[in-house]
């Protein structure tokens, strides 16, 4: 996995969510203070949901950061700024060392890269 291959970051959410709401923003900032070339992702879980398949998504917002097919974190995140900064630091770093998943995680990085139309 190159260190040169851009991150890709998808929050999991629901329209329906208040806390995914509130999250948006925090969200978007992070994607518009991004180093060039890396993927911010907004995935509905309802609206798509054939990108998250069989993954139980019970708590929001879930978050996936991923560099290349390699999930270097999947998980909930406590909607703070501070979170979402400090873990994408970590990420581009190279901290974040391949984080082991099931099968269907293992896929996420690919699906969310086709939904986005980059595969």
């Amino acid at each position: 996995m190159p260190a040169s291959e851009p991150l890709l970051v998808a929050c999991l959410c629901a329209a329906w969510c208040g806390t995914c709401k509130e999250y948006r923003p925090i969200f978007d900032a992070a994607r518009d203070s991004a180093p060039p070339g890396e993927r911010f992702v907004w995935v509905d879980i309802e609206d798509e949901a054939d990108v998250v398949e069989d993954i139980d998504v019970e708590n929001f917002p879930t978050l996936l950061v991923a560099r290349g097919d390699t999930v270097l974190y999947f998980g909930v995140l406590t909607p703070q700024p501070g979170l979402l900064t400090r873990l994408l630091q970590a990420a581009r770093a190279g901290d974040l060392k391949p984080q082991a998943s099931d099968p269907e995680v293992a896929a996420l990085p690919a699906r969310v890269r086709a939904m986005s139309g980059n595969a």
